[in-house]
């Protein structure tokens, strides 16, 4: 495929999607460019924001094995993982896949359930693989999480470790829509919800194309260290404890390529890095105490960083 057919793709989820979700270009520009680069995204908004929604928009617009986990504090890692059960009559152990073994899973409210419980996702996202019984069992080609956490909730809940917040390429909100939007949604669900009637516009074939294009999409040597200076500054921010870590480069490049392809450029610009590194990289600080009661927050820290450093000429 080439570059119009790999934009082809894009804008075919993407119209698929908005037919479910009014007022949320930005945020599905985002969730599909983490999607292309083979990234994992992490939600966090308010109850009835759509994030859900979202979630199954974009697993119903693809024809691929969709598995959604409800997280809860008595979810244990072989409800996500799997089980080998004993069977009495043949006397041996059978292996269960659990719903981890899937090309799009939903982690919802995935902040309910416990540390031990969150671990078993660390080795899938990272390496698309898990191990159990001391096996390793390789997951889907295709392998996309998309979690969703409420950030105004605390009872019940368990924050998220910051080795699995780092496996995150993006974080990002959808915030409240437009009212004009909003009465545009209450007209599309009087008789019945618009995604009951979304069905699969791409095959697993054209998501694959559209992944190898992404990276085929160049990255100038400036702008890989424009991306560098970018998130090493977080590392010396009197702001932040803990700054973010090379895979945070990583994740902003290729998301960042993700979206050169969506708009037609076989290059990156600085305007791509700027877009997204807030969503890359903000969610990865660990904010010092002092400038956290102050009422500064990642994201502030990492505008600020972006206004400080030159854009590559």
């Amino acid at each position: 495929m080439n570059v119009i057919d790999g934009r082809k793709v894009y804008q075919k989820i993407y119209d698929n999607i908005q037919t479910v979700m009014k007022g949320q270009s930005a945020a599905i520009r985002k969730l599909l460019a983490a999607f292309a680069s083979g990234g994992h995204v992490l939600l966090e908004d308010y109850p009835g924001t759509g994030k859900t929604t979202l979630a199954k928009a974009l697993a119903f617009s693809v024809n691929a094995k969709f598995k959604r986990i409800q997280f809860t504090p008595d979810l244990l890692p072989s409800d996500i993982l799997g089980i080998s059960i004993f069977d009495p009559n043949d006397r041996v152990f059978h292996w269960h896949e659990g719903p981890i073994f899937a090309n799009i899973v939903l982690a919802d409210e995935i902040n309910r359930a416990s540390p031990r419980t969150q671990s078993a996702l660390l080795e899938a996202m990272a390496e698309s693989q898990v191990t159990v019984d001391g096996k390793i069992k390789k997951l889907q080609d295709l392998f996309f999480v998309l979690a969703t956490q409420n950030p105004v909730e605390s009872r019940g809940t368990y924050p998220l470790p910051e080795a699995q917040m780092d496996r995150f390429a993006l974080q990002f909100s959808l915030g409240y829509i437009q009212p004009e939007e909003e009465v545009e949604l209450l007209s599309a669900q009087i008789q019945q919800h618009p995604i009951d009637h979304i069905s699969p516009c791409v095959d697993l074939e054209a998501i694959a194309a559209l992944m190898y294009q992404v990276k085929q999409v160049r990255v100038s040597p400036e702008l890989q260290r424009y991306v560098v200076d970018i998130v090493n500054a977080t590392r010396t921010s009197e702001d932040v404890q803990l700054g973010a870590s090379p895979r945070a480069s990583l994740s902003l490049m290729k998301v960042a390529q993700a979206l050169a392809l969506f708009d037609g450029y076989e290059f990156v610009t600085p305007e791509h890095i700027q877009e997204l590194a807030v969503a890359a990289i903000a969610h990865r600080l660990v904010m010092e105490p002092r400038s956290r009661f102050a009422g500064k927050t990642a994201d502030n820290v990492v505008q600020e960083i972006i206004k400080s450093i030159p854009i590559p000429a």
